[in-house]
């Protein structure tokens, strides 16, 4: 097998190296060798040089300790101890309750729910539950204490779920049970308003209503139809008295005066018990001898009762005129 070689000659018959291309290899290799020697020595210094400089100084590692030891004293180690004994008493009343059966869930409703029939004050309902909490602790206590008592209904097994139930946290076993106790609501009602201050009237939209119009808000007066409101409304409530006026002042010989005038000032209509939707400006106009309200300031509960519909309080503005 032929090896290559690498011939140099000088002119002149001078000398001649030769190199082969095998030592080329190992000069090159033992270079690259050096070389990365110096970069692993580099490396290495600089590290050291690292590790060993400290990037805190004595008195900054001194603080240091000096913040954590005062967080550990301040932590609230008697309320942390505490809190995770109520946890634990808390988890363990818990247990109990969701231990009890469903049927017997439904039984304890069942007998509060026939206590409290004839209850309608929260008071006394209240007491009626405390006092049905006590009896029926003591029964299964006594159960409990004989297992050779016939004279209760209550079976042995479940008179031992119910005194850990009921002598645990009441308020999670009415929970269990779905039976909610509304707390006692106190509304005290303050009246902030200046003494000899005069109560604000109503304001009614539109130009003042002159004193012949005899305006009443929330007021809806009875009488036959003189002009109906379904297609006559009016900018404002001393427009529809006008109209009213205008009408009986211009009446002709046998027909109906009006003498009561109707509006409805509300933006979102008016409420009525026909069969028609009363929409804002209505303005009807009316007569009768002898005028009679429709409705006054509010309607009452039985009669909204009766009519879900109606609002509390009455929307109209009516007045009686030429009286």
């Amino acid at each position: 097998m032929a090896r290559g070689a690498v011939v140099w000659g000088r002119g002149g018959g001078g000398g001649k190296f030769c190199c082969s291309f095998k030592r080329i290899t190992v000069v090159v290799c033992c270079v690259n060798l050096v070389a990365a020697l110096l970069v692993l020595r580099t490396f290495y210094t600089s590290f050291s040089l690292v590790s060993s400089s400290d990037p805190f100084s004595v008195d900054q590692l001194e603080r240091i300790q000096e913040s954590i030891r005062v967080r550990r004293d301040a932590e609230p180690v008697e309320l942390v101890r505490a809190v995770r004994k109520l946890r634990k008493e808390l988890l363990k009343d818990e247990k109990r309750v969701l231990k009890l059966p469903q049927p017997v869930k439904q039984k304890l409703a069942n007998e509060i729910l026939q206590k409290l029939q004839s209850v309608k004050d929260n008071n006394v309902t209240e007491q009626r539950v405390y006092l049905w909490r006590v009896e029926k602790l003591k029964e299964v206590k006594r159960v409990t204490s004989s297992k050779s008592n016939l004279n209760s209904s209550i079976p042995f097994q479940e008179a031992k779920m119910l005194k850990r139930a009921l002598a645990s946290n009441w308020q999670m076993l009415l929970e269990a049970i779905g039976l909610w106790l509304p707390a006692d609501v106190v509304h005290t009602e303050h009246n902030d308003k200046p003494e000899n201050e005069q109560d604000l009237e109503e304001i009614i939209p539109g130009r003042p209503l002159p004193p012949e119009c005899h305006a009443k808000t929330h007021t809806d007066y009875d009488g036959a139809a003189v002009r109906w409101g379904l297609t006559h409304h009016q900018e404002s409530a001393a427009d529809c008295c006008q109209a009213c006026l205008d009408q009986a002042k211009n009446a002709k010989p046998g027909e109906m005066k009006c003498n009561i005038w109707v509006y409805c000032p509300s933006e979102f209509g008016c409420y009525s018990p026909d069969i028609y939707k009363h929409k804002h400006q209505e303005c009807w106009l009316k007569q009768a001898e002898k005028p009679r309200l429709n409705f006054k300031d509010e309607y009452s509960e039985s009669y909204r009762n009766n009519h879900p519909n109606a609002p509390v309080v009455v929307p109209w503005i009516s007045g009686i005129v030429g009286a």
